[in-house]
């Protein structure tokens, strides 16, 4: 596979409304509340949860992939059986329809332990609602690829949803020229967000370097090459594609203090810099739209 850089080298300015700031912290909220029950996958929370996200991919016109928006499947992790499914939703590219980007987000959590309940918030019901702004912006502005919104499950019992998605795709992988994955993406200390994949894919280092982003926010690459202490090369669902060759983005913040906690809630979540995250990837997405795979 080869790449050329159709993308521009100037600084790419932050959209100031590509899509709706509070429906993106109203559908975060909704999701990291304890009426999901922790959207452990096969509980009944995690059906709801589905059953959200299928309501707000309709609220876009966006369409299923399959023939419906449900990807089902099984499997056993330590000796329990399960039964999860993906959601898949599919917007049409007006220049390359048959060439895909997929931009995924996990919706699974840790579910209910001792009787309390573990909401993820930040892991993951923010990469989600990020799904949703990414459906309302496209609506607006048609891509050039087509895109699949996937609403992983299982992720956290060792990204079952993904490695199933690649591996009874209806979309060829050949047909999937990158991945934009979005895990715990709405809290830092720091203000940064992580891009990772760019010591695996030297293309992208000149797209990160090109986004330019509210002052204080900071964009960062690593996590995946070199020194680091915590590699995020498999980290998320991103993994599952990197294992097919596919390029990859993975947006990221490092672990706080919360994460994998029943404190991972609402209330502690940093509305402006989540705001200041989804339209870094947003801006990423549309330099990415213009590479030509």
């Amino acid at each position: 596979m080869s790449f050329t850089n159709g993308f521009s080298q100037t600084k790419s300015q932050v959209y100031d409304q590509p899509f709706s700031e509070d429906a993106l912290l109203k559908n975060l909220e909704n999701l990291s509340s304890d009426a999901f029950e922790g959207r452990r996958t096969g509980t009944r929370g995690g059906i709801k949860a589905r059953k959200y996200i299928i309501n707000e991919f309709h609220k876009f016109d966006i369409h299923p992939l399959l023939k419906t928006f449900e990807q089902p499947f099984s499997f056993t992790e330590d000796d329990v059986y399960y039964e999860g499914a993906n959601v898949l939703g599919l917007i049409k590219g007006t220049k390359f329809p048959n060439k895909y980007i997929v931009v995924s987000a996990h919706y699974d959590h840790e579910g209910i332990k001792n009787g309390v309940i573990y909401n993820g918030a930040d892991d993951n019901a923010s990469g989600v609602s990020a799904l949703f702004s990414f459906a309302e912006y496209l609506k607006n502005h048609p891509p050039q690829y087509s895109v699949i919104l996937a609403a992983f499950d299982a992720e956290e019992l060792g990204l079952q949803g993904s490695k199933y998605f690649v591996e009874h795709s209806k979309v060829g992988m050949n047909q999937i020229v990158f991945n934009i994955n979005m895990d715990m993406i709405s809290r830092s200390d720091k203000n940064e967000l992580y891009a990772v994949g760019t010591g695996h894919f030297k293309f992208l280092k000149p797209i990160i370097f090109s986004i330019k982003s509210k002052e204080g926010f900071k964009l960062k690459t690593g996590h995946d090459e070199g020194n680091w202490r915590d590699d995020w090369t498999h980290a998320s669902d991103h993994g599952s594609f990197f294992k097919k060759g596919i390029p990859f983005l993975y947006f990221g913040v490092e672990d706080h203090e919360d994460y994998h906690e029943p404190t991972d809630d609402y209330e502690n979540i940093q509305p402006d810099f989540y705001g200041n995250t989804v339209k870094a990837i947003l801006s990423v997405f549309e330099k990415l739209d213009k590479v030509k795979f």
